[in-house]
């Protein structure tokens, strides 16, 4: 069955984006022009340059003629991934990057890193150039995941251009259902509590980031865990930081508590950073970790294994999470059929016991 005429000058021009012989923001050739080469009416190049709108390749503009719309820039042959994550050289981002890069460059693609210090508006940015680059999909780990997303329109562009996007290690309450790989949070916080509690430890001050989902779901293993063994839940054993004030609310929390004289066994923080602040404004206030106070991290990163007094912790795969959500996004890009299940990615956590918190005899 032969295509009607149009389809040929639609399939045409299509190519020709492909090829960037028409690069986004271009004006096109006039109607006449485009009649004149395909020996077809006016009328029928309408119906082609009418159909490339609603397929969202070209628009009109009054007066002025045809252009190439924004989309011709993701023909999803530039093999291209960005990456977009809130730190890139410290803790534990370069292993999670390690596990991306390895799954992509043994399929032929490469990758594009930006950085946004946990900043919304700096991951607007970055997202905004991205969206002018010709990329295949993004791999983004959200800023402030905790607080309302102010640019879910980029996301909604994303949608609409066909990016894929996966999320890591958070992710956007309003966006909850798109494609993640994330860490069992909640399970973490609980573990982890629930092993100070084993050691006997029952005045558990917690220590957690408000503006991220993280923070959120470890405090709420952290109130299951003392639920569980009937203990007491106070709001005013747990310290809210945030991005902001990370290097010094928790340090100068404890030291007040300190200073106050306030009975504290132990100390679950909200990662292996802020417990190695937490050890050392206990040892500067001739406080012994872990015999007078236990303390634990979280993400089991090079900081924990290698602190002066090593300290007990939370498991963080930190490349193996990288490496599973290149493969998932590679499964998007080639839009194979997933289950909602494999859309979902949770790994799952387990207490690494070091020597920051003491032993139950």
């Amino acid at each position: 069955m032969n295509k009607p005429k149009y389809f040929r000058l639609m399939d045409d021009i299509k190519i020709k984006i492909k090829q960037k012989k028409y690069t986004a923001g271009m004006k096109l050739p006039s109607e006449n022009d485009f009649a004149n080469e395909y020996g077809i009416s006016r009328q029928t190049v309408r119906k082609a340059l009418k159909a490339l709108a609603d397929e969202g390749f070209v628009h009109a503009e009054h007066g002025k003629g045809t252009f190439v719309s924004e989309l011709a820039r993701h023909t999803k042959t530039s093999k291209n991934i960005a990456i977009v994550t809130t730190y890139l050289s410290d803790y534990i981002f370069p292993r999670v990057i390690q596990g991306i890069d390895r799954v992509f460059t043994e399929n032929g693609y490469s990758i594009i890193l930006k950085t946004t210090r946990n900043s919304a508006t700096a991951e607007a940015r970055c997202i905004e150039e991205l969206l002018s680059k010709d990329i295949d999909g993004m791999i983004i780990e959200p800023s402030k995941s905790q607080i309302y997303c102010k640019h879910i329109s980029l996301f909604e562009q994303m949608d609409e251009y066909d990016i894929p996007y996966v999320f890591i290690q958070g992710y956007f309450d309003e966006l909850r259902k798109k494609p993640c790989v994330i860490m069992n949070d909640i399970k973490g916080g609980y573990l982890i509590t629930k092993y100070l509690i084993s050691q006997g430890c029952k005045n558990i001050y917690g220590i957690f980031k408000a503006d991220d989902v993280q923070g959120k779901n470890r405090h709420k293993g952290y109130v299951l865990a003392l639920q569980e063994a009937d203990i007491l839940y106070d709001p005013d054993k747990v310290i809210w930081f945030h991005t902001e004030d990370r290097e010094i609310k928790p340090r100068e929390s404890i030291s007040e508590l300190i200073r106050k004289e306030v009975a504290i066994d132990s100390v679950v923080c909200y990662n292996d950073q802020i417990a190695v602040e937490v050890i050392r404004t206990f040892q500067v206030h001739g406080i012994n970790v872990p015999k007078d106070v236990s303390v634990t991290g979280f993400d089991n990163s090079m900081l924990a294994k290698n602190n002066i007094i090593p300290i007990t912790t939370v498991s963080h795969p930190q490349e193996l999470l990288g490496q599973n959500a290149a493969e998932l996004m590679l499964k998007l890009i080639r839009k194979e059929a997933i289950s909602s299940e494999d859309l979902h990615i949770v790994m799952e956590p387990e207490v690494i016991v070091r020597k920051s918190t003491r032993i139950k005899h």
